[in-house]
Formats: structure tokens, C-alpha cells, sequence
């Protein structure tokens, strides 16, 4: 080819122009580190990461050694670690034993091969009579309760595990698909609200080719407490129980089954002599926290946060969505090694261009996410940078697998100039469809978003293998993962070089769907619980605006005791009392706000 032909010439200005337009399109975020981080947090050696193990503070001393390379200093002492202790779980005491009395005979039952307790039981000791209390269920909207004229204050109640006529696809109970009232935590509840001392679960008829087994202790999910003495025992074992009475647990399910009717009675003649001692471990974790410092004498004590979880499922006993798979290593690739890989990525290439930054950024890296929002939580109550000096924060939590470029954005209303600069930040062509709202995602931002910092919130969306053992590095996209942490990138270079503070705007949230019932099924409330504060009762973050809780004068702070003459101790119980109520009715809730006690009537809402 002739290089003086003028076609050359504009082929030379066509490439010239091509490469000018690739080298803006450059990010300094490295897909191959993205990918380094992500293999040896999600490695099998890191066990799931955990919060509370030794492979969780290992990530820790890891972030904190990168952070540590990449210039970043420790906000508070010489330590990049915000220490704090959570409850991660229960163990069985040495105090277990179970006795049945008839008189003057004593039956003793072998603790974990007769009987065992369920790892969210109260402990302490109890001599009570028995009774059956068929499936343990209250359900009004089937006009079915176990506890129709059955008068069980301190007494111990068998309940049958699942719910009636449970392979009958015509059943009210919606046959095969189990409903709430299956869940051992909502019959727990019940027997307590109906003044039971103990609950004793016990399985009901097994099918073809299974077995009467025992759960393992610590598989349950619920709360730390439910405020009941809760075992487990064989079905030999309290058929014995049943026998001098005439019934057998078996014709007792049939018989509701056939008829759809409570079959509970007290039990002659018996008296359960029970002591249970369950003990709650708890474990010293860490937030990793470090800061680049602004040059603006002025807008350096102000700060950008960018946060990401490096904690996951452990081996996923409790909350893994492949409950087979229990024991197995949850390698939490995705969710979050991602998050926390594009995390210390940003930290890296910011730290290269410290010179530019005039409002300080804030690199915190949290810990219990996945027991919720824990260490975010406590970071918001114990900051190390002042939360009213926080001009926003940077949310990333899955964010390694972009399919098609593919990025939601939430929390793009909380301020009123996120979107423009969401658009212009995007340099790499990312398809970033977003959300105004903070609440579409349960994850960290949501504890700054209710202290009034704006935030945005990055998420590449859910998978088939979310919260599974095959959330795996080799499944991650690290160079889509890097054009992620581009645009998160030039977000934070404009947050902290923009002269203007983002103003925070409280977004009018959408009502959230009922829980496995869709949109328009169930009562609502909109308060917005504090998962990291441990109280008796149900402390409120915030309250949605707009809902049934702030039209009644109820607040971010208040401690919710008491639904429509409902003890609450937990969030399971809140959860549980709100069901049993429809949308119009009105009710009486009581709240401490301080050391004021307050009764207050709310109306309930539909679900939208």
C-alpha cells in the first residue's frame, strides 16, 4: 500500500482516533489482580469464611496486609482492625436430662440418641404435665388450631413436625408446598404465646424409606432465644409417653389427617421432669478499616466510604440453599470475594492516585453480613470516621459475575445528583439499569442509609448457585468484574472531588412483597429492624415512610414489646404476630423509646 495515498492517511486518523478512544477506555483496575483475590478468598482452605473462624480472621490479616501495600493507614491506633463479638452459634452443656414421672415409676431418655434439644432453646429446668397438641398450629385462615380448648399454660406440648394431610394435594394447608405454619420456630412461638413451658418435637410418620432421626444440633435456623424450652425426641420414645392413654402417634396423625381436626388432649398421669443447658458461643471478629487521606485541607475531613463483606456461609450449616449439602464448603466466590477483591483493587489504584483526591476515602471491609449486617451495624454505632463527615457511601456486594455487562445500581435516589454521575462515571459501556430506593437489597449500605448517608449500592445480580457450595472463582467474570470497579472508581474520584457535599435524600420506598406470598398478600407494617443490636424485643433502624409504623409516631430507636397482646422478644416473634393479622385492622403496639414506655395504635396496611 502506498502510504502517501490519502486513504492511508485517513486510516492512520482512524486508528490514531481508535486508540486514543481505547486508552480513555482503559481502567486502571486489573482484572488479573481481581482474580488473584477472588482464588484465595474463595479457596477451599478458606472454609466458607465464616464469621468467627480462624479462616475469616485469616481473610482479615490479608486485607489488611494489601491495604497495608497500598498506602492506606489505620483510622483509629496502629490497627486496621475494628474488633467486636457476635453470637455465631450454640453447643450442648453438660447439664441435659429428661425423665418422664408416672407416679411413683421414673423413666430417664438418653440425651442426643433419645431425645436432644433444638439450639435456639432457653435453658433451665421445668417438672410439668404433659399433652399433645397435634401439629402445634393456630391457623385462622384455615380455621384450624391444635389449641382449641386445650388449656397448656406450663405445661410441656408434643407437636408433630410438619403440618396436616401433608400429601394431600387438596389439602387447606396447601398439601406439598408446606406453608409458615411447618416451620419449627412459628410452632415454638405458638406453643410459648399459648403459655407452654416446654415444646417437644417430635417427627411425624416417615415416609417410604425414611427414618425417625434425630436433627443435628445447631441446624436450625432462628432466633438466639425463642424464650421456650425446646428438645426433640424420638417417636419410640414418646409413643411410650402416649401408650398408658390408649393413643399412639400414628393414630393420632391419621385420625387429624382423615378428619382435619385437632386431636389434643392432656395427657394422664405424666409429668416431664426436664433440665436444658444450651450455651451460646460467641466469637471476637473484626471489621478491616483503612483510609486514603484528601489533600484539600478543608474537604479532607470529610469521606467517601467504600465498603464490601468478606464474610460468607461457613460450611453453610444453617443458611446454605442446598441443605443437602450441609458441611460442604460454601466458597462464597460471587458473594462476596467479588465485592471484596474489586474492594482492595480500588484501594490499590486509588492509593495511586492519592494526588487527586481532595475528600478522604474510607475502605471498610465487614464482617457478619451473612448473621445480619452485623459488622456494617456496628461500624454505624462505633464509627471511626464521623458518620455526620461521611459524604456517601459505595456499596459492593456480588459484583463478579456482570453476564452482558449487566450491573443494578441501588439507592440512586438517595441523593439527588447519583444518577447523572452514575451516567457519566460509566465510561466502560457497563448496561446499568438502577433503583431508587436503598432497601431492594439486604446488604451493608442499608446501616448507612438509615444514619442519613447517601449511598449506591453495586450488585451484578442473583444466580443458581447463590448461597450454595458452587459459588466458585472459576465461575466469576474478572474482566467484567474490573469494568465494575471502574465505574465505582470514577464515582469515588467525582464524590471526592466534587466541591458540593451529595445531599441525602430519603427515598419513598416501595412496599416489599410478603414473604412466600407475593404482592397483596399479608399485613404491613414498614419498620425496618436493627439486626445488630441485641434486645429484648425488636429495636427499629428506621421506619419506611409513608408506612403504617411512622403514620402511628413510631421512630428509628423504639423497641418494639408488645403486637395487638403479643409478647415480642425477637424479630421470629414480630414476624410470627404480624401474620396473624389482616390489612385494615387496627392494633395496639407498645415501644420503649428510652426509658418512656408507649402504647400507640397502628392501622395495617395491604402489601403492595
Amino acid at each position: 500500500m502506498n502510504r502517501k495515498h490519502p486513504l492511508f492517511t485517513l486510516f492512520i486518523l482512524l486508528a490514531v482516533s481508535a486508540g486514543l478512544w481505547a486508552a480513555e477506555q482503559q481502567t486502571a483496575i486489573a482484572p488479573e489482580k481481581i482474580k488473584a483475590h477472588v482464588e484465595y478468598l474463595a479457596s477451599p482452605a478458606m472454609k466458607g469464611r465464616g464469621t468467627g473462624t480462624p479462616e475469616l480472621n485469616k481473610a482479615a490479616n490479608y486485607i489488611a496486609k494489601e491495604f497495608k501495600r497500598d498506602g492506606l493507614e489505620p483510622l483509629v491506633g496502629s490497627s486496621f482492625f475494628q474488633k467486636f463479638r457476635v453470637t455465631v452459634g450454640a453447643e450442648l452443656g453438660k447439664q441435659n436430662s429428661a425423665t418422664l414421672m408416672r407416679g411413683t415409676d421414673k423413666t430417664a431418655f438418653k440425651v442426643t440418641s433419645d431425645w436432644q434439644p433444638l439450639n435456639f432453646s432457653d435453658s433451665g429446668a421445668a417438672a410439668v404435665p404433659l399433652a399433645f397438641a397435634g401439629f402445634g398450629i393456630t391457623a385462622p385462615e384455615y380455621s384450624y388450631d391444635d389449641y382449641t380448648h386445650m388449656d397448656v399454660n406450663g405445661k410441656a406440648v408434643i407437636v408433630l413436625r410438619q403440618e396436616p394431610q401433608k400429601d394431600d394435594e387438596k389439602s387447606k394447608f396447601e398439601g406439598k408446598t408446606p406453608t409458615q405454619y411447618s416451620q419449627i420456630v412459628n410452632k415454638a412461638i405458638n406453643a410459648r404465646n399459648h403459655g407452654a413451658k416446654v415444646m417437644v418435637l417430635v417427627n411425624d410418620l416417615p415416609g417410604q424409606g425414611e427414618e425417625d432421626f434425630l436433627m443435628k444440633f445447631g441446624s436450625l435456623t432462628g432466633p438466639e432465644n425463642a424464650g421456650i424450652l425446646l428438645l426433640q425426641a424420638k417417636r419410640d420414645v414418646v409413643d411410650k409417653w402416649l401408650a398408658p392413654s390408649g393413643k399412639s402417634l400414628t393414630q393420632l396423625q391419621k385420625d387429624i389427617d382423615d378428619k382435619l381436626e385437632p386431636q389434643s388432649y392432656a395427657v394422664p398421669d405424666a409429668t416431664l421432669d426436664l433440665r436444658v443447658d444450651v450455651r451460646r458461643i460467641t466469637a471476637e471478629t473484626q471489621n478491616v478499616v483503612g483510609v486514603l487521606r484528601g489533600r484539600d485541607p478543608k474537604l479532607a475531613e470529610e469521606a467517601v466510604v467504600i465498603g464490601a463483606h468478606y464474610d460468607h456461609l461457613g460450611l453453610g450449616e444453617k443458611n446454605s440453599l442446598a441443605p443437602s449439602q450441609a458441611g460442604k464448603v460454601h466458597a462464597g466466590a460471587d458473594d462476596n470475594a467479588s465485592g471484596t477483591s474489586v474492594l482492595l483493587e480500588l484501594a490499590r489504584a486509588l492509593g495511586e492516585r492519592k494526588r487527586d483526591l481532595r475528600r478522604s476515602i474510607v475502605f471498610l471491609a465487614f464482617s457478619g453480613e451473612e448473621l445480619g449486617l452485623l459488622g456494617s451495624a456496628y461500624y454505624t454505632k462505633n464509627p471511626q470516621w464521623p458518620l455526620e463527615k461521611t459524604a456517601a457511601m459505595i456499596n459492593l456486594d456480588m459484583v463478579g459475575r456482570p453476564k452482558d455487562g449487566k450491573l443494578v445500581i441501588g439507592g440512586i435516589g438517595s441523593s439527588p445528583g447519583f444518577k447523572e454521575m452514575i451516567e457519566k462515571s460509566n465510561r466502560t459501556g457497563l448496561k446499568v439499569s438502577t433503583t431508587a430506593g436503598a432497601f431492594g437489597g439486604s446488604s451493608d449500605h442499608i446501616s448507612f442509609y438509615v444514619k442519613n448517608v447517601p449511598v449506591l449500592f453495586f450488585f451484578s445480580g442473583l444466580h443458581a448457585d447463590y448461597h450454595k457450595p458452587s459459588d466458585t472463582p472459576d465461575k466469576i467474570l474478572p474482566a467484567e468484574a474490573a469494568r465494575v470497579g471502574d465505574l465505582a472508581m470514577q464515582a469515588a474520584l467525582t464524590l471526592s472531588s466534587q466541591d458540593a457535599r451529595p445531599l441525602f435524600v430519603r427515598v419513598q420506598e416501595a412496599q416489599p412483597a410478603a414473604g412466600g406470598g407475593g404482592a397483596g398478600y399479608g399485613a404491613y407494617f414498614g419498620s425496618i429492624p436493627d439486626m445488630g443490636e441485641e434486645v429484648v424485643g425488636v429495636k427499629f433502624a428506621d421506619v419506611r415512610d409513608g408506612s403504617p409504623a411512622q403514620k402511628a409516631g413510631l421512630k428509628a430507636g423504639d423497641i418494639l414489646v408488645d403486637f395487638a397482646g403479643k409478647e415480642i422478644k425477637n424479630l421470629y416473634d414480630f414476624t410470627y404476630a404480624l401474620r396473624a393479622h389482616k390489612p385494615g385492622e387496627e392494633i395496639n403496639v407498645t415501644v420503649l423509646r428510652g426509658k418512656e414506655k408507649l402504647v400507640v395504635k397502628v392501622k395495617l396496611e395491604q402489601r403492595r
